[in-house]
């Protein structure tokens, strides 16, 4: 689209404050519910002029999923999601000093205007459902872990209440059972699809990722947009090298920039660290790092990142996982 008009569109779990510059005019801000209701007024308010606008939105979570997806079927409009920490550097770069709704929506309407424009594709309806289940899987394994610390801290002292311990030992229960639950729905849904089910077993062609590592990686990694190459899986992962440097006198130490899906990173990690002990090709590579002076948590991230690339060729070119290809197997053994 040429020249097209501009909206901002700022997401809160009740309500969408919507900025919308026509011709070079800012119109005053307009506030919908977010309710499928509120996205269809959201959509005739910003397609009544009948002509093309581009549309910005923050990827921060589901708030604002189904109104991108209603806004994105629309041929007249062309939706953008914007990385949230680029959006926050964004604004400071323009010298805002308050923060509100409104303020948020205008700046995403100056962001649409001024930075490259990368169109949104919605995921598939299976993969978002895929990825739900994953990332709630992950949040009951977490705190089942803090009911039973909770519960061992207690059960060391004679002065517990058994009520307690009681409750405690129902909590876990009923938590352990919706992971089973929620696991079961999930190999379903992967089993119902043929690219997510080949996914699956790719991913566990891979030592050191088991099924409950390869269904987190899964459901993260499905959402990467079809083309992207495997710089941009990297970037998006947050595994990207970050340089600090100015003049002769600044230079930081590189370290990643973590601007990116902090969920691969943390699904990647303990896949990782099993890997460099019994992967001998990981292994291999993990000890040449160290051997070469960087850190053991470097070069663990380091690792992370291999690993990130094999997946990615193995998904691009649907066969399993051949680790000569990522690295040759050594016996040498870290300094």
């Amino acid at each position: 689209m040429d020249n097209p008009d501009l909206c901002g569109i700022d997401v809160s779990a009740k309500e969408l404050v919507v900025r919308v510059r026509r011709e070079g005019l800012t119109e005053a801000e307009r506030t919908f519910a977010n309710t499928a209701s509120g996205h269809e007024q959201l959509r005739r308010y910003v397609t009544r002029n009948r002509t093309a606008i581009r549309v910005c939105l923050e990827s921060t979570g589901l708030y604002g999923l189904d109104i991108a997806i209603l806004l994105q079927a629309d041929t007249r409009i062309e939706v953008m999601m914007a990385n949230p920490r680029a959006v926050k550097d964004f604004s400071r770069a323009l010298m805002h000093r308050s923060k509100t709704d409104p303020m948020d929506a205008l700046v995403l309407v100056e962001y649409a205007a001024r930075m490259p424009y990368h169109p949104w594709q919605p995921p598939r309806q299976g993969v978002l459902q895929l990825t739900a289940l994953a990332r709630r899987i992950h949040a009951l394994t977490e705190q089942a872990t803090m009911e039973k610390n909770r519960l061992h801290a207690v059960s060391g002292t004679h002065t517990t209440l058994a009520v307690i311990t009681r409750d405690l030992r129902r909590s876990i229960t009923s938590i352990e059972a919706a992971i089973v639950k929620l696991t079961h729905a999930a190999h379903k849904l992967i089993a119902s699809d043929e690219l997510l089910r080949l996914r699956f077993e790719l991913l566990q062609s891979v030592p050191g990722i088991g099924k409950v590592s390869a269904l987190q990686l899964l459901g993260e990694l499905s959402m990467v947009p079809a083309d992207c190459d495997v710089r941009q899986w990297v970037a998006y992962a947050g595994l990207d090298p970050r340089q600090h440097q100015s003049g002769s006198s600044v230079q930081k130490k590189v370290g990643i920039s973590k601007v990116g899906n902090r969920h691969i990173r943390r699904a990647l990690f303990l896949p990782a660290l099993s890997a460099c002990t019994h992967n001998p090709h990981i292994k291999a590579f993990y000890a040449r790092l160290q051997n070469d002076g960087k850190c053991k948590m470097v070069a663990l991230i380091a690792a992370m990142r291999k690993m990130l690339h094999a997946i990615y060729g193995m998904f691009k070119h649907k066969l399993p996982f051949q680790g000569e290809k990522l690295f040759a197997a050594s016996p040498t053994k870290p300094a």
